[in-house]
């Protein structure tokens, strides 16, 4: 039996890279709302996209290693884009591009939830000093109660340690 690391570590083969099925139908469900696609359709668009990308990737790939980077940029695809004749797409892809970094963006500021709630940051900052005030008070009561416990279990302690003695000295 093998390792599955072993498999995940070795490169796939060309014919395990495709798009997810579940993905692409519901692109195609999105954009023919009403257009019933048979299912050797779907497996020829689901063909095409993958060597549409694979198309794409090599160029950029090629792109990358002629400007000496390591690493493929958005540049890197819209030129790769206009030398296999695809230019009209730039215009289309660029604006992708524009709307996927304002998307991580906002994931990166994490302050989507803050935004959603509609309270100001000053009126959630008051919010919460005054629940750490609250909180101080509460604990400052019970050091209070506690103090008292203990001066109350040592006086009962002193009042019984008296009442001995006193025992102890009406026996001598």
């Amino acid at each position: 039996m093998t390792d599955s690391r072993e498999n995940r570590d070795q490169p796939q083969p060309d014919d395990d890279l495709s798009i997810p099925r579940a993905a692409l139908n519901k692109m195609i469900k999105e954009l023919l709302p009403n257009i019933r696609v048979a299912n050797d359709a779907r497996e020829l668009i689901l063909s095409c996209c993958t060597e549409f990308i694979h198309l794409v990737s090599s160029e950029a790939n090629e792109i990358c290693v002629k400007t000496n980077k390591k690493t493929i940029s958005p540049d890197h695809i819209v030129a790769a884009l206009d030398s296999l004749g695809f230019g009209a797409y730039k215009n289309e892809a660029k604006a992708v591009l524009k709307e996927a970094k304002a998307v991580a963006a906002k994931k990166r500021r994490g302050s989507s939830r803050l935004e959603n709630l509609g309270i100001p940051e000053e009126e959630l900052l008051r919010q919460q000093q005054e629940l750490f005030e609250k909180a101080r008070q509460e604990q400052a009561m019970l050091d209070q109660q506690q103090w008292m416990q203990m001066q109350q279990a040592l006086q009962q302690q002193q009042q019984q340690q008296q009442l001995r003695q006193d025992e102890n000295d009406d026996y001598s």
